[in-house]
Parts: structure tokens; sequence; C-alpha cells
């Protein structure tokens, strides 16, 4: 189907259920469709530049809109953690971050930061020539060769150059490092890891994190590791 029904759509979504019956579905991308927003609902529904789905569209088509620093003429294009949205006509640039109200929603950013993105290593493996490829969270892959591959871990975040499409820095996960969750009922929330309690998978472990707030606990696989003390990027408004 090239269309969603507005009863299916995630709750986080900001649009109303019972206006029509059909929403954007999400085109397949980098990021799932219930953790992601398609350019056109974000550019219309969250942004408010535009009135009506055929002004977002429109936008969108003139390549008015830049992801991670390329332009996106696919309305549907799913945007998601830590991609950096650029508005060209504006010069606005956003990052979207976890946010406990809305789940997922943009920030403005400077132009000096839009260049920069944290992702997080999902998954490592071996390529040609011995060297080592990074599976990151968000589809993209950098191959390192194996010397400086032995010091990437999984769950651990990079601060990749969007431009040159570079590793900036390496940031482990690893108690007294600074973490944001991204799922879960504590999304949004932030501080600094203070270490988990691992039952079977690692993933699984259950996290604590001190936070302003006070202490929280979550599944380790839902933090981002976002700097060593302090973030290095901006994630809050």
């Amino acid at each position: 189907m090239t269309h969603l029904r507005r009863s299916t759509t995630p709750d986080w979504w900001p649009i109303r259920r019972k206006e029509a019956p059909w929403s954007v579905k999400p085109s397949p991308g980098p990021h799932p469709a219930d953790s992601s927003i398609p350019l056109a609902i974000l550019i219309r529904d969250v942004l408010h530049y535009a009135k009506t789905l055929r002004e977002a569209r429109l936008i969108v088509g003139k390549g008015y809109v830049k992801v991670d620093g390329a332009v996106r003429r696919d309305y549907k294009y799913p945007v998601g953690l830590m991609d950096v949205v650029e508005l060209t006509p504006t010069s606005e640039y956003y990052r979207m971050v976890p946010d406990p109200v809305s789940f997922l929603k943009p920030i403005k950013i400077d132009k000096a930061e839009a260049n920069l993105k944290i992702c997080r290593i999902e998954n490592k493996t071996m390529v040609k020539s011995g060297r080592v490829q990074l599976n990151l969270h968000d589809g993209r892959n950098i191959i390192v060769d194996q010397e400086e591959g032995r010091k990437y871990g999984t769950l651990g975040s990079v601060l990749v150059n969007l431009e040159e499409g570079k590793l900036v820095d390496y940031y482990p996960m690893e108690p007294g490092r600074y973490v944001i969750a991204f799922d879960g009922v504590n999304v949004g929330r932030h501080g600094t890891l203070m270490g988990w309690i691992r039952p079977l998978r690692r993933r699984d472990a259950i996290a604590t994190v001190k936070a302003k707030e006070g202490e929280f606990k979550t599944v380790l696989d839902y933090l981002l590791v976002v700097g060593k003390e302090s973030p290095v990027l901006k994630v809050t408004e």
C-alpha cells in the first residue's frame, strides 16, 4: 500500500486521526516506520511551513529540504533520530532529538553544528582486505582499517562529519558517559550512565542513569551516548 490509515499511525505523529482516512506512509529508508516521521508531515504538521499536503509536497519536490546535507525530494522520506534537517530558503537547521512529550522533535541548531551528527554503532562486520565496516543506526556504513576498528564497540557512538563522511570522535558505551534515552517510558531523559545489570544479552541489560531530577532505569539498548561528561552537540532546547 502507498498510503497509511491514520488510525494506525504512530501515536506521537501530530495529526488528527479523524480528519481524513489516510496519511503519508514513510518510504523504506534508514529509520523504522514507527520511530520516524515522513518529511511532508514534518514540514506541514510540526514545523508549519505548509498548510496542506500539496504545499508540503511542493516544498520538498523543489529541493528546498536537505536531510543530513543531502537534498531529499521524496515527501515520504523517513526522518529519524539525530537527523539534521535544513531548510535552504531560510537557512534554518534542525536536529531531531528524543522528547518526553512528542517522542521525537526538531530543535533549532546553528550552521556550525549542522555538519556534525552522532550515530550509534549497531554492528561491526569484516569486509574485504580485512577492514572493518561500522553499521550505524541511520543506515550509514563507514569502513575503517582493522587496527582502528578494534577500538570501536557496538552501542558506542561516533561523531560523524556529514560533509566528508569521516569519523571525528568516538564515545564508548561505558559508565561515566553522558547518554540520552530515545525509547521506552524515559524517552528524552538524559544524564550520566552509572552502570548496568546484565542478564544474558548486553543489549537487554538494565541501566541506571543519573539525571538532574534523579536517577532512572531503562534498557541499555534504549540509550544513545552523546558525549563524555556532557553532550558534545545540542540535544535539548
